[in-house]
């Protein structure tokens, strides 16, 4: 399995991150890459949602009241950074939500996050192929522009969100008894991105259905059976393991 190299931006964001998960007193997950990118950029908050296209998308995460509300809205109004950046598979920077075309874009969500107290927002697809499991939003309580070593490390923090929320493993609280998976390092985390979306692949060949609905599928095997994301994928690829047409049951708010 190929181990994830990072590069020197992306080594000190992990360096960053692993710090927040050990003042927080627990394993790496989404919620310190969110800490993490508050304390380095211009930015009062962040947060993550699920998101898909073909089961229920949900907030994961956020750092403080505001991000939490940012997180809600756009997910009941349908609209905002968030949503542009999951169906367009690309980073959405609102420096300034006064700006007068956003009124227009966004009719409901940019009054409704002005009166929340954000000014600015950013959000950053997690991305892996052509799967999009949830976006990282971060927000401002003033116009901010993110510049070039900023927005640079705002994809580095998307980019490790993204391997975390794919490997995630179910709390132990929620994990079928006795279906506990070890522990992995984050810096092992990269090797098993193409493993997920090459396993996606195989499911929507055997399987005959899309690829977000071969991606609900994979991750709710993953679910019922308190496994890693990964771990999953691996057994498919390996033809370990094999689907059948009738679907499982979706994961629930608290899969990750």
């Amino acid at each position: 399995m190929v181990r994830l190299r990072p590069d020197s931006r992306s080594a000190r964001i992990q360096v960053l991150v692993a710090g927040q998960a050990a003042r927080r007193g627990g394993r790496v997950g989404v919620v310190d890459v969110c800490t993490a990118a508050v304390a380095a950029l211009p930015v009062g908050g962040a947060g993550v949602s699920a998101m898909s296209r073909v089961a229920g998308s949900h907030p994961l995460c956020s750092t403080d009241d505001i991000s939490e509300q940012l997180e809600v809205l756009q997910l009941m109004l349908g609209e905002g950074p968030c949503v542009d950046a999951f169906l367009q598979g690309s980073p959405v920077l609102t420096p300034d939500l006064l700006t007068g075309h956003l009124q227009d874009r966004w009719t409901l969500f940019a009054d409704a996050a002005l009166e929340a107290g954000a000014r600015a927002v950013f959000a950053f697809p997690l991305q892996t192929g052509a799967i999009i499991p949830g976006v990282l939003d971060l927000y401002a309580g003033v116009p901010t522009v993110l510049d070039a070593e900023e927005l640079a490390d705002a994809l580095a923090f998307a980019d490790l969100a993204t391997l975390l929320l794919l490997d995630a493993r179910i709390d132990e609280t929620d994990a079928p008894a006795g279906r506990r998976s070890p522990d992995r390092n984050v810096e092992d985390l990269g090797g098993y991105r193409a493993e997920i979306d090459q396993a996606t692949g195989i499911l929507t060949v055997q399987l005959g259905i899309g690829i977000d609905e071969a991606f609900v599928r994979l991750r709710a095997h993953a679910y019922g059976q308190g496994r890693r994301l990964a771990d999953v994928a691996a057994d498919v690829v390996a033809h370990r393991l094999r689907f059948s047409p009738e679907p499982e049951p979706e994961p629930t708010d608290e899969e990750t």
